[in-house]
């Protein structure tokens, strides 16, 4: 029985180690400063609408954004199978899972074209990236709420800096109007 843990125990973390090298960044949760501070900017862009969450981890953001946001649906995609395992669960223990669901899937690829908004904790490269594909893909007057990293070359609406020992800064742009290049 030990033996069987064990081996489920090293085979989950090898597919964390895994999915963290090819994606460049491992599944991190947000401090609970910086999720209370989404959530509230989130709330403070309006009371309803469809939210994505690219690169949702382990759940924690999405789930702390619905609870402050009753009228929002989230869906958060994730390629890692335990972190979006553990989030699917949390899900259903947390209360809101009529109003969260989380997708196995690359966040390259997910249509953003069906939400109001993407929430992302990520790394410069992915922004980089997802810059171009939220371009293509969002509906114009669409916002992104990033933790922690800017998107190269645009300018945010507004920057708001949590209370954290890091004072971790959460960026928000608006897609599809004539703001979207820094000068």
């Amino acid at each position: 029985m030990s033996y069987a843990i064990a081996a489920i125990a090293l085979a989950a973390a090898l597919s964390i180690v895994i999915a963290s090298w090819k994606n460049g960044i491992s599944p991190m949760p947000a401090s609970a400063p910086v999720r209370r501070a989404v959530a509230e900017e989130v709330a403070r862009l309006g009371p309803t609408g469809r939210i994505a969450e690219a690169g949702a981890g382990w759940g924690t953001l999405a789930l702390a954004i619905a609870r402050r946001n009753p009228g929002r649906t989230i869906v958060g995609v994730e390629n890692s199978p335990v972190p979006w395992l553990a989030s699917k669960l949390l899900a259903v223990l947390s209360g809101v899972g009529e109003r969260v669901t989380f997708r196995r899937g690359d966040l390259y690829d997910f249509p953003y074209d069906e939400v109001d908004l993407v929430v992302c904790y990520l790394y410069p490269g992915a922004m980089s990236r997802l810059d171009g594909v939220w371009k293509r893909g969002l509906r114009p007057g669409a916002r992104v709420v990033s933790v922690g990293f800017a998107i190269p070359e645009r300018r945010p609406e507004r920057v708001v800096v949590c209370r954290d020992v890091y004072a971790t800064k959460v960026y928000v742009y608006r897609y599809g109007i004539d703001i979207e290049v820094a000068e």
